[in-house]
């Protein structure tokens, strides 16, 4: 059905590659199928036997689903690729392919909400041990991983967007053992291909810029052929969170524009930072770009700022006309997701809450609208929200 992406090609070449299937179609046909029946008692038995790899039921393999698994494991340089229902469905079924009672996982401070949550209110009541470190803390202890079995990254991280040295953390990591983890969907694989810079498991919340039209939920995990083995073996068919036939095709379809959307989305925040630098009302950016680290190639449009105490946050918020308030991010509109919310949020105590995120930060969301626009927006809502 599909052709083998060639590691050679440009990424934009690569991400475009035609998918086609014997009748011509340039586009994955949908495989909406439950099952797949065999031709004879001999094709049934081998490919019980694992002697084939003929799809037999959606759950654990789609002709849909293997098509964007391909590209995305070339896009990554890796192996082999597993698509997921979700973000989170790709993190919490990646941790409990790797995790038994009584291991440690290290985790970077400010890590994605969910994934938080995770750790707190799953892997720490069946017995993993969880501990949360800073960015320099995980570049600069080569001991910071002793008896450590999984690392937990994200590089920036959320929120706060601080980005890491992972060819020194896969150092630290090397040395003890450890199998790194990255959540790789802010940089996606145009500006980040962290298995180049030896970290073994890269996870995508493809829900983001792997899509980009807000309007699929999805997730995908990328690593050497014997990781994503156990992954499948284990977790994917045993907690059935598998990625469906529709979502895959959409998937594959925001994969043909993702060079070029992230190239847009960099240019309007690169015209954000340089502008923001002047504005008295802005404390801080976050918002790392080219080459602030090794391996980091290119600035996304999802960054955060710390305003001082003369911005009335909920009037800026209401007086946007352009970016909408709204979680998630990585689509084609611009949203804005201010700190005091996630603060104030009830319930257990969530990652903001934990890790101390200023009330007065934040987050932007830069989409693909006319960046002088978006521009424009921003500081009309700033001026009338200043005190």
């Amino acid at each position: 059905m599909s052709k083998q992406p060639q590691k050679d090609r440009a990424l934009a070449t690569l991400l475009s590659s035609v998918l086609a299937d014997d009748n011509g179609s340039i586009t994955p046909p949908i495989v909406q199928s439950s099952l797949f029946a065999f031709q004879d008692y001999q094709a049934f038995e081998d490919r019980m036997a694992g002697r084939s790899d003929q799809p037999i039921y959606t759950r654990v393999q789609n002709p849909t689903v293997a098509a964007f698994e391909t590209i995305m494991a070339s896009a990554e340089n890796g192996a082999a690729a597993i698509g997921f229902a979700s973000g989170i469905a790709a993190i919490s079924s990646t941790l409990l392919a790797f995790l038994q009672p009584g291991d440690r996982v290290a985790c970077v401070e400010h890590v994605y909400p969910d994934t938080y949550r995770f750790m707190e209110r799953m892997l720490r009541p069946f017995g993993v041990q969880v501990s949360y470190h800073s960015v320099s803390q995980f570049e600069t202890d080569p001991e910071l991983l002793c008896d450590v079995k999984v690392a937990y990254l994200e590089s920036p991280n959320s929120v706060m967007f601080q980005p890491m040295n992972l060819m020194q953390v896969s150092e630290h990591a090397r040395k003890h053992g450890v199998v790194t983890m990255i959540d790789n969907s802010w940089a996606s694989p145009v500006f980040q291909t962290p298995i180049d810079l030896g970290i073994d498991i890269v996870l995508h919340s493809a829900s983001k810029y792997i899509s980009g039209h807000s309007d699929t939920v999805a997730g995908v995990v990328i690593s050497s052929q014997d990781h994503i083995s156990r992954i499948r073996d284990l977790t994917l068919p045993l907690l059935g969170a598998k990625l469906a036939p529709f979502e895959a095709f959409l998937l594959t379809r925001g994969l043909r524009t993702l060079s070029a959307r992230m190239k847009q989305h960099q240019a309007t925040a690169n015209l954000f930072v340089d502008r923001l630098a002047s504005l008295p009302e802005v404390r801080k950016i976050n918002s790392p770009g080219a080459n602030d680290v090794p391996g980091l190639r290119g600035r996304a449009g999802l960054m955060s700022l710390e305003f001082d105490d003369s911005v009335d946050i909920p009037k800026f918020s209401d007086a946007l006309q352009h970016f909408r308030l709204g979680v998630s991010w990585g689509g084609f509109e611009s949203l804005i997701l201010p700190a005091r919310v996630g603060l104030a949020q009830a319930g257990e105590k969530n990652s903001m809450q934990h890790f101390g995120v200023p009330p007065n930060l934040v987050r932007l969301n830069l989409g693909l609208e006319d960046a002088e626009d978006l521009w424009a927006d921003f500081t009309n809502a700033l001026r009338t929200s200043v005190a």
